[in-house]
């Protein structure tokens, strides 16, 4: 039992002082032990929000929540696994981790290796990086190495420096990330009370819908849900690997998070789509940003543009969502962390150079 699932059958609310992080949460169904140093921001405990603008769009009665895991301590999902890496890495004795980032495994990484009191490296992608994300990982403390090329030559550099010097490689690649990341996957079966008829996730390096698939089977192994959701990944047209069956050399697409050609967890993703009888399918930058607009206009979350990449599959695909279904979209990052595509993709009215004069203000509102 989760402590929240306590807290719940005590009739109690939880309360922030009452989330210890999600290591101490669901200890028992992670790999750690008294040994392990926990480094926490006490992540974990996100919201999962009914959406009724988008529910209202698919109809027959299906149900629609966000995950929004954009309100974990640095504004993403991997603080999930990040809780995981850092702590079992500081068991081992490791004094530095590095990363491979395209924006919030390097934030992820920088807040957790600072708060254990150890060094972060972080390679990027020279000038593809949302400045949001950028700022965290410079603000954290981590020494940041901006490299030629893109995401997947700067993952395969970090690999090499972790395997010949003494430094842990915390990207996806490093198990615990993923055992972290399970957890997401516990919460939506605590909130719900079982697991959902489908669950749409945006896919870049195929670790998430991996991390989530363990973490529904963990739970139904133990009784905690009857049932295993489809699982539908959704990628960017333009850096759709696990669509098209290939690396794409030179990914291209709005949404920065899942701009990946080459993931590493393919072949876990892969076995998840066939476990699940699931799919893996594309949307257009185009249908991405409408999603993104739609979820902060609509339904009053605003998510970094990756994320909205499950509502615009969802949306996409919604004549085979069965009758009465329950969806769960994972809303993967914070709308924070790109404010520049929020600037610029949005239809609300922005008036510019009024006067300080309440009736000319008045008359602009319409009044």
């Amino acid at each position: 039992m989760s402590l929240l699932q306590a807290l719940r059958r005590l009739g109690q609310g939880p309360t922030m002082q009452d989330w210890p992080g999600l290591i101490e949460a669901y200890r028992s169904w992670l790999p750690v032990s008294d040994a392990t140093p926990v480094i926490t921001l006490h992540e974990g405990a996100t919201p999962l929000i009914p959406a009724p603008v988008i529910a209202e769009r698919i109809g027959r009665g299906v149900k629609v929540y966000l995950k929004y895991d954009g309100l974990n301590p640095t504004g993403s999902f991997k603080d999930r696994g990040m809780t995981m890496a850092i702590s079992k890495a500081k068991e081992a004795g490791s004094e530095a981790v590095i990363c491979a980032s395209t924006g919030n495994t390097s934030a992820a990484a920088a807040a957790y290796a600072r708060r254990g009191g150890m060094r972060a490296f972080v390679l990027i992608p020279d000038g593809y990086v949302a400045q949001g994300k950028l700022a965290q990982a410079l603000l954290y403390g981590a020494e940041v190495l901006a490299v030629q090329g893109n995401f997947d030559r700067a993952l395969a550099i970090v690999r090499e420096v972790s395997e010949r010097h003494p430094v842990t490689l915390v990207n996806s690649l490093n198990p615990y990330r993923l055992q972290g990341q399970k957890t997401a996957a516990f919460e939506v079966v605590d909130a719900l009370g079982e697991a959902p008829d489908w669950l749409c996730i945006p896919v870049g390096n195929a670790g998430n819908i991996s991390a989530y698939w363990m973490g529904f089977n963990n739970y139904r192994a133990a009784g905690r849900c009857r049932r295993l959701p489809r699982m539908m990944g959704f990628q960017a047209a333009g850096s759709a690997p696990m669509v098209l069956g290939h690396v794409v050399e030179q990914p291209d697409t709005i949404a920065t998070a899942i701009r990946i050609g080459n993931p590493v967890n393919r072949d876990k993703a892969l076995v998840v789509e066939a476990e699940s009888n699931g799919a893996f399918m594309a949307v257009t930058d185009a249908e991405i940003i409408e999603a993104y607009k739609l979820l902060g206009s609509g339904e009053g979350v605003f998510c970094e543009p990756a994320s909205a990449a499950s509502v615009a599959g969802l949306l996409k695909r919604r004549e085979e969502v069965p009758a009465g279904a329950t969806v769960v979209c994972v809303l993967t990052g914070n709308g924070l962390k790109d404010p520049t595509t929020a600037i610029e993709h949005n239809d609300s009215k922005f008036h510019t150079g009024l006067p300080p004069d309440t009736d000319v203000v008045a008359q602009v509102m319409g009044f």
